[in-house]
Protein backbone atom coordinates (compact mmCIF):
# COMPACT_ATOMS: atom_id res chain seq x y z
CA UNK A 1 0.00 0.00 0.00
CA UNK A 2 3.34 2.43 0.85
CA UNK A 3 4.09 2.14 -3.01
CA UNK A 4 0.89 3.15 -4.12
CA UNK A 5 1.06 6.49 -3.02
CA UNK A 6 4.93 6.41 -3.37
CA UNK A 7 4.16 6.02 -7.44
CA UNK A 8 2.18 8.92 -7.82
CA UNK A 9 4.15 11.01 -5.76
CA UNK A 10 6.14 10.25 -7.81
CA UNK A 11 4.90 10.88 -10.84
CA UNK A 12 3.61 14.47 -10.38
CA UNK A 13 7.25 15.38 -9.81
CA UNK A 14 8.10 14.19 -13.42
CA UNK A 15 5.13 15.96 -14.53
CA UNK A 16 6.75 18.80 -12.63
CA UNK A 17 10.13 18.60 -13.57
CA UNK A 18 8.68 18.07 -17.18
CA UNK A 19 6.59 21.70 -16.81
CA UNK A 20 9.34 23.54 -15.26
CA UNK A 21 11.83 23.09 -18.02
CA UNK A 22 9.49 23.44 -20.80
CA UNK A 23 8.51 27.04 -18.94
CA UNK A 24 12.31 28.15 -18.67
CA UNK A 25 12.90 30.45 -21.30
CA UNK A 26 15.35 29.50 -24.35
CA UNK A 27 18.49 30.72 -23.89
CA UNK A 28 19.20 31.96 -28.23
CA UNK A 29 17.45 33.70 -30.14
CA UNK A 30 17.08 32.81 -33.65
CA UNK A 31 17.69 35.86 -35.97
CA UNK A 32 17.32 35.90 -39.90
CA UNK A 33 20.83 37.50 -40.75
CA UNK A 34 20.56 40.47 -42.27
CA UNK A 35 23.01 42.43 -44.67
CA UNK A 36 23.83 45.79 -44.24
CA UNK A 37 21.65 46.92 -47.06
CA UNK A 38 18.53 44.95 -45.42
CA UNK A 39 19.38 47.19 -42.13
CA UNK A 40 19.28 50.42 -44.39
CA UNK A 41 16.23 49.87 -46.55
CA UNK A 42 14.16 47.58 -43.80
CA UNK A 43 14.73 50.20 -40.95
CA UNK A 44 12.31 53.10 -40.34
CA UNK A 45 15.11 55.62 -39.41
CA UNK A 46 18.85 55.36 -38.56
CA UNK A 47 20.58 57.78 -35.82
CA UNK A 48 23.73 58.24 -34.60
CA UNK A 49 23.18 59.14 -30.56
CA UNK A 50 23.79 58.45 -27.70
CA UNK A 51 22.31 56.84 -24.63
CA UNK A 52 20.68 59.70 -21.67
CA UNK A 53 18.36 57.73 -19.46
CA UNK A 54 16.76 54.61 -18.94
CA UNK A 55 13.39 52.96 -17.41
CA UNK A 56 11.53 49.67 -17.14
CA UNK A 57 7.72 49.11 -17.48
CA UNK A 58 5.29 46.33 -18.21
CA UNK A 59 4.09 46.20 -22.14
CA UNK A 60 0.26 47.84 -22.37
CA UNK A 61 -0.92 45.06 -23.76
CA UNK A 62 0.35 42.16 -21.90
CA UNK A 63 3.28 40.63 -19.35
CA UNK A 64 6.23 41.36 -20.98
CA UNK A 65 8.90 44.33 -19.14
CA UNK A 66 10.41 46.61 -21.80
CA UNK A 67 13.65 48.48 -20.56
CA UNK A 68 12.83 52.16 -22.83
CA UNK A 69 15.82 54.14 -23.70
CA UNK A 70 16.07 57.85 -24.30
CA UNK A 71 18.75 58.57 -27.23
CA UNK A 72 19.86 61.99 -27.45
CA UNK A 73 20.62 62.63 -31.75
CA UNK A 74 23.44 63.73 -32.84
CA UNK A 75 22.76 63.04 -36.67
CA UNK A 76 20.08 61.63 -38.67
CA UNK A 77 20.92 59.12 -41.70
CA UNK A 78 17.82 58.50 -42.43
CA UNK A 79 14.48 59.80 -41.64
CA UNK A 80 13.86 63.39 -40.00
CA UNK A 81 12.51 64.03 -36.15
CA UNK A 82 13.82 66.10 -33.11
CA UNK A 83 16.68 66.00 -30.72
CA UNK A 84 15.12 62.89 -28.92
CA UNK A 85 14.34 59.24 -29.68
CA UNK A 86 13.28 56.30 -27.18
CA UNK A 87 13.52 52.82 -27.96
CA UNK A 88 12.87 49.95 -25.89
CA UNK A 89 14.66 46.70 -25.83
CA UNK A 90 12.64 43.52 -24.09
CA UNK A 91 13.64 42.66 -20.45
CA UNK A 92 14.31 44.86 -17.68
CA UNK A 93 13.18 44.63 -13.86
CA UNK A 94 10.20 46.03 -12.55
CA UNK A 95 9.00 45.45 -8.95
CA UNK A 96 11.58 43.04 -7.99
CA UNK A 97 10.20 40.92 -11.44
CA UNK A 98 12.58 40.47 -13.80
CA UNK A 99 12.84 39.08 -17.45
CA UNK A 100 15.86 38.83 -19.81
CA UNK A 101 15.81 37.86 -23.62
CA UNK A 102 18.36 36.23 -25.44
CA UNK A 103 20.07 38.48 -27.89
CA UNK A 104 18.57 41.75 -26.43
CA UNK A 105 21.28 44.48 -26.26
CA UNK A 106 22.13 46.18 -23.00
CA UNK A 107 22.89 50.13 -22.91
CA UNK A 108 24.94 52.21 -20.34
CA UNK A 109 23.84 56.41 -20.34
CA UNK A 110 26.86 58.03 -22.59
CA UNK A 111 26.96 55.11 -24.50
CA UNK A 112 27.08 56.37 -28.68
CA UNK A 113 25.99 53.96 -31.49
CA UNK A 114 24.47 54.17 -34.92
CA UNK A 115 21.03 52.94 -34.40
CA UNK A 116 19.21 51.52 -37.46
CA UNK A 117 15.48 51.59 -35.71
CA UNK A 118 12.22 50.09 -36.62
CA UNK A 119 8.80 50.97 -35.18
CA UNK A 120 6.24 48.14 -34.74
CA UNK A 121 2.61 48.47 -35.47
CA UNK A 122 2.19 48.70 -31.96
CA UNK A 123 4.37 51.77 -32.18
CA UNK A 124 7.28 50.54 -30.20
CA UNK A 125 10.43 51.46 -31.48
CA UNK A 126 12.93 48.64 -31.60
CA UNK A 127 17.06 48.26 -32.84
CA UNK A 128 16.48 45.89 -36.14
CA UNK A 129 17.41 42.83 -35.81
CA UNK A 130 18.43 43.00 -31.83
CA UNK A 131 22.76 43.60 -31.81
CA UNK A 132 22.42 43.26 -35.42
CA UNK A 133 21.04 46.88 -35.73
CA UNK A 134 23.91 48.77 -33.48
CA UNK A 135 27.28 49.87 -34.57
CA UNK A 136 29.40 51.26 -31.67
CA UNK A 137 31.24 54.71 -32.62
CA UNK A 138 34.68 55.25 -31.26
CA UNK A 139 34.75 58.05 -28.94
CA UNK A 140 38.36 58.97 -29.86
CA UNK A 141 37.72 62.72 -30.62
CA UNK A 142 38.50 61.48 -34.56
CA UNK A 143 36.70 64.11 -37.25
CA UNK A 144 35.92 60.61 -38.95
CA UNK A 145 35.43 57.52 -36.10
CA UNK A 146 35.23 54.14 -36.50
CA UNK A 147 31.91 52.39 -36.15
CA UNK A 148 31.63 48.79 -34.94
CA UNK A 149 28.95 46.14 -35.44
CA UNK A 150 29.96 43.25 -33.49
CA UNK A 151 28.99 39.79 -34.87
CA UNK A 152 25.95 38.19 -33.20
CA UNK A 153 26.12 35.10 -31.12
CA UNK A 154 23.05 34.13 -31.38
CA UNK A 155 22.03 31.47 -34.11
CA UNK A 156 21.55 33.12 -37.40
CA UNK A 157 19.76 31.71 -40.35
CA UNK A 158 20.66 32.76 -43.93
CA UNK A 159 17.17 33.81 -45.27
CA UNK A 160 17.58 32.19 -48.64
CA UNK A 161 18.35 28.48 -47.46
CA UNK A 162 17.04 28.65 -44.26
CA UNK A 163 20.45 26.79 -43.26
CA UNK A 164 22.35 28.23 -40.23
CA UNK A 165 25.82 30.91 -40.71
CA UNK A 166 28.32 32.82 -39.07
CA UNK A 167 27.60 36.42 -38.51
CA UNK A 168 30.98 38.45 -39.32
CA UNK A 169 31.96 41.80 -37.85
CA UNK A 170 31.16 45.35 -39.66
CA UNK A 171 33.71 47.95 -39.11
CA UNK A 172 34.30 50.76 -41.29
CA UNK A 173 34.79 55.10 -40.52
CA UNK A 174 31.47 56.52 -40.49
CA UNK A 175 31.87 58.63 -43.64
CA UNK A 176 31.75 54.89 -45.09
CA UNK A 177 28.56 54.30 -42.87
CA UNK A 178 27.44 57.78 -44.20
CA UNK A 179 28.41 56.39 -47.76
CA UNK A 180 26.29 53.32 -48.05
CA UNK A 181 23.29 54.27 -46.56
CA UNK A 182 22.90 57.12 -48.91
CA UNK A 183 23.60 54.91 -51.74
CA UNK A 184 21.47 52.35 -50.74
CA UNK A 185 18.61 54.91 -50.19
CA UNK A 186 19.32 56.57 -53.39
CA UNK A 187 16.77 54.31 -55.63
CA UNK A 188 14.01 54.75 -53.15
CA UNK A 189 13.64 58.18 -52.99
CA UNK A 190 11.41 59.60 -55.74
CA UNK A 191 12.95 62.25 -58.17
CA UNK A 192 10.56 65.24 -58.46
CA UNK A 193 9.81 66.19 -62.29
CA UNK A 194 11.27 69.46 -63.78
Amino acid sequence: MRTAPSEGVKRHLQIALVLTLFSVPLQCATLERLSLNDMISKSTVIVRGSITGSYAAFASTGPVIYTHYSIQVSEWLKGLGGNTIDMVVPGGVVNNVGQSFSGAPTFRVGDQYVFFLWTSKAGLTQVIGLTQGLFSVAQDGSQDPVATRSASHELMLDRGTGQPVKDQPLVMHMSELRSQISTTLAPLVPTVAK
